[in-house]
């Protein structure tokens, strides 16, 4: 059983993080798999590691890797079990016209269209720094050196960039 003290610690660690776990679970969310699921196995695989975190890194690096990990495990997982089919979930309607209003939401949902187009280490590194997280921060998190991580964010935005672009012109 682990004592009060890691329940507050969790519930504190839980708090100041909930909002980056879920966006990188709604970015890895594949349907069937809902970004709420995703998310609460990766708070699972928190507090069942809790015990573990030797504070090499700070908190949210460790918090950062284990979501990845989640997401990334799921996402495999279910692609292994599904074939490659056209379902009626992934047909949408277009209006003809669309409102200021819709704009943000399709510029939104263009960038996420073109995340979902990079490769699975791409993914993780732009999640990463569209949260903000230092170059530095991410080397640790994903084992890269600092300066390949700022040579691949070059490239990663050059293509969001191009496929954004694309997209919404």
């Amino acid at each position: 059983m682990i004592p009060n003290k890691m329940n507050i610690n969790f519930e504190q660690i839980l708090e100041e993080n909930k909002h980056k776990i879920y966006r990188i679970c709604k970015i890895y969310a594949v349907s069937p798999i809902e970004p709420q699921d995703l998310f609460q196995e990766v708070v699972f695989q928190i507090w069942k590691s809790l015990g573990s975190f030797k504070g090499t890194a700070s908190i949210s690096t460790w918090i950062y890797k284990i979501t990845l990990n989640v997401c990334y495990r799921s996402k495999l997982k279910y692609e292994k079990k599904e074939e490659k089919t056209i379902s009626f979930e992934s047909i949408h309607i277009v209006p003809v016209e669309k409102t200021s209003q819709n704009d943000q939401n399709d510029k939104h949902q263009a960038l996420y269209d073109c995340i979902a187009t990079l490769n699975e280490s791409d993914q993780a590194l732009i999640i990463l720094y569209l949260d903000e997280v230092r170059y530095k921060e991410i080397a640790l998190i994903t084992g890269l050196t600092e300066n390949h991580v700022a040579v691949k964010m070059k490239r990663i935005r050059k293509l969001l960039f191009n496929c954004i672009t694309a997209k919404i012109a």
